[in-house]
């Protein structure tokens, strides 16, 4: 797969399903603590899970909930290779996260667990709670590009003036006509 080079100072990440793999926190729990085994992250095929999983909205809005205010309790891994690449990208440049959480400080912490504390200061994470405001916040930090995995705001920051990267998941494929990114392998090729 081929990328035009990008300057990764005017690139931004998402949080969940980019750097974090809460597909795999949220099947996790949903199994451990709700009896919802047997779901893979290939039937979630839709961002709002409740849309394609044969599970109570209230039961999934808890295990969200839960991965939200307490992302490292919760055990939250990160996506393969995102903190070895975001680890290298601060090391030249800020890195910005504008995640549609409403609470930064969960964030924070678990970065806090993944990361040296000389890199933290380089990451600056924007919680901003709405999906659809992130295009505001995203020039708002004067960045011409975002990486995230919900294709409906890829689509809304096309619109905005945005270039948009949708990171590759079941629920985000055939959504979009927009260029993808399958791995962190791809982000930093995209960055180099």
């Amino acid at each position: 797969m081929s990328f035009a080079q990008i300057n990764p100072r005017l690139l931004g990440f998402d949080f969940d399903g980019v750097i974090a793999d809460t597909a795999e926190c949220f099947l996790r729990l949903a199994c451990e603590e709700h009896g919802f085994c047997g779901i893979s992250r290939e039937d979630i095929t839709d961002f709002d899970v409740e849309q394609c999983l044969d599970m109570p909205k209230e039961t999934a809005q808890a295990i969200f909930t839960s991965v939200q205010l307490d992302s490292i309790g919760t055990g939250l891994k990160p996506m393969p290779g995102a903190i070895a690449v975001l680890g290298e990208l601060t090391e030249k440049n800020p890195v910005t996260v504008i995640t549609a959480r409403s609470l930064a400080t969960p964030v924070h912490d678990w970065l806090a667990s993944k990361f040296p504390p000389s890199t933290l200061p380089r990451i600056h994470v924007i919680a901003m709670g709405a999906h659809d405001e992130k295009s505001h916040h995203i020039q708002q930090q004067q960045l011409q590009y975002f990486i995230d995995d919900r294709a409906e705001t890829c689509v809304h920051l096309s619109k905005c003036g945005i270039r948009p990267f949708v990171f590759a998941q079941p629920w985000n494929e055939n959504r979009h006509q927009l260029p993808v990114v399958r791995s962190w392998q791809d982000i930093k090729t995209l960055c180099q």
